[in-house]
């Protein structure tokens, strides 16, 4: 609806190369919708977690003459998840939209996915059926994929405890858990042009089977009739064109 607002998050760590541009990008994005009349206005949450490159400080600098950028800043390095649940903590949009810093997907592609959570509504549940499956009651194509556009009542709703990279599968499987609605949509996804990833490291892996020992059992699942029931809260993109 046109009366909402728009917040993108971040997660930074060692991002000097890059988020110049990143920002740029998403200027571009949020200002495509601000031209549509679909929001009113949007904010740039970055969160730093602990760099040691430089990019909090270039971030700080830019914020100084951008009144929609702000920096969020942890005094240690506390890995993904915990970054994004400060960005979601932050956050005062009433949609948001977490992303990495690396631009994992064309953020034109934002405005596809705000109109499908604006006005989805039809009968799912084919998508339903894809969706709610396996362990948790829920089955997507790439659940780490880095791009979920959620709206703020479904952080309001749900606490979040990962802290590292299983914070994706716990964020869609306690939403559905309170009841809310997950739907994913295909984009075309680009390769890092800079920097290498760390999801696939070994430190990552570990942490995130820890985790899913550790905090997964609690999450349980989800009750197909309240889901089905449930207001659409949550994009989720995937990079096998679904």
């Amino acid at each position: 609806a046109a009366g909402e607002t728009l917040t993108i998050v971040f997660p930074m760590w060692n991002e000097i190369a890059i988020i110049d541009r990143s920002i740029d990008v998403a200027h571009a994005a949020a200002g495509l919708l601000l031209d549509e009349g679909a929001i009113r206005d949007y904010e740039i949450v970055v969160v730093d977690d602990a760099s040691t490159d430089g990019s909090a400080e270039r971030v700080a600098e830019l914020a100084l003459s951008d009144g929609r950028l702000r920096l969020i800043r942890h005094d240690r390095n506390r890995k993904l998840g915990a970054t994004v649940r400060s960005g979601f903590a932050a956050a005062k949009g009433s949609v948001v939209l977490a992303t990495g810093a690396d631009l994992p997907f064309d953020l034109r592609e934002l405005s596809r996915a705000y109109h499908l959570l604006a006005t989805y509504a039809a009968d799912i549940a084919h998508v339903y059926n894809a969706l709610v499956k396996g362990a948790f009651g829920l089955r997507v194509r790439d659940v780490n994929f880095s791009a979920k556009l959620v709206r703020a009542e479904v952080l309001d709703a749900i606490e979040l405890q990962s802290e590292g990279s299983f914070i994706d599968v716990e964020l869609l499987v306690r939403a559905q858990r309170a009841g809310f609605r997950v739907v994913q949509f295909g984009v075309d996804s680009f390769p890092r042009w800079t920097g290498r990833s760390t999801l696939a490291s070994a430190g990552v892996i570990a942490t995130m089977l820890r985790e899913m020992v550790t905090i997964g059992p609690r999450l349980g699942a989800a009750d197909a009739e309240a889901v089905m029931a449930a207001p659409l809260v949550i994009v989720s993109a995937d990079d096998f064109g679904l």
